[in-house]
């Protein structure tokens, strides 16, 4: 089945999130998303404001993360962050779970922390995405984790911050694509680097990734496109590495 480069563009959330970055990096990385009108820009907190800027009157939306990367901060102070992430222009929020909490089986406060954050969010008509990092959970513990999120309003299930023990994997995509209705969408990040696992991602049931290798994932699926050669695959390619 072939895929416009356009679709490809409209899957990907161009991150900006190292704690190395400086502004003038976090500028660039505007004008590239800008450059292909991927669907968000994925910055740190602090960034927000400029990269809200920075995106006015395009189509490419600001996003954030809250809890990051290990979802340890209070509920409280998650809600605070929320709360000005969107004042600052956020229009979808990556939220990461309570890992500990989850892991001890703690379903009640995980899905209540999820159930605020997605009010907060859908109060400013925002979207919330929430990172279960499953590279901590086993598989029950992965579909868990994604039904209580569904249960508590998200809208979209997401498998890594990219900064734990490792990234997305195919697997976890399909296991997470299965374990939710229609209405929660999947995001697959940590690891994608190429077209191809991208392709692979939104073959399992993705349909936003998380990437920092934009450029280059997009100038292959120009190239591809121009070729009459961009079309979803009969395999799928694994992911691996950092985000």
């Amino acid at each position: 089945m072939k895929i416009t480069s356009r679709e490809i563009a409209k899957m990907l959330d161009h991150s900006t999130l190292q704690p190395f970055l400086t502004l003038e990096d976090v500028r660039r990385g505007c004008e590239l998303a800008l450059k292909y009108d991927v669907a968000t820009v994925c910055a740190r907190p602090q960034d927000m404001t400029l990269v809200t800027e920075m995106l006015k009157g395009s189509q490419v939306l600001p996003c954030t993360v809250i809890g990051f990367p290990h979802g340890s901060h209070t509920m409280e102070i998650k809600v605070l962050e929320a709360q000005q992430a969107l004042r600052d222009g956020c229009r979808e929020l990556d939220m990461v779970i309570n890992i500990g909490r989850m892991l001890a089986g703690e379903y009640d406060y995980v899905e209540r922390e999820i159930r605020r954050l997605a009010d907060v969010c859908h109060g400013e008509g925002a979207i919330l995405k929430v990172i279960i990092e499953t590279c901590y959970l086993n598989d029950e513990q992965k579909i868990k984790a994604c039904q209580l999120s569904e249960s508590a309003g998200a809208d979209f299930v997401k498998t890594s911050t990219g900064y734990g023990t490792a990234g997305a994997k195919i697997a976890d995509v399909a296991l997470m694509r299965k374990a939710v209705s229609p209405a929660v969408r999947v995001k697959a990040s940590g690891g994608i680097r190429t077209l191809d696992t991208v392709l692979s991602a939104r073959a399992a049931g993705a349909v936003r990734c998380g990437v920092s290798a934009t450029e280059a994932i997009m100038l292959e699926a120009v190239k591809r496109e121009s070729e009459g050669t961009l079309i979803m695959p009969d395999t799928l390619t694994e992911m691996s590495g950092e985000y």
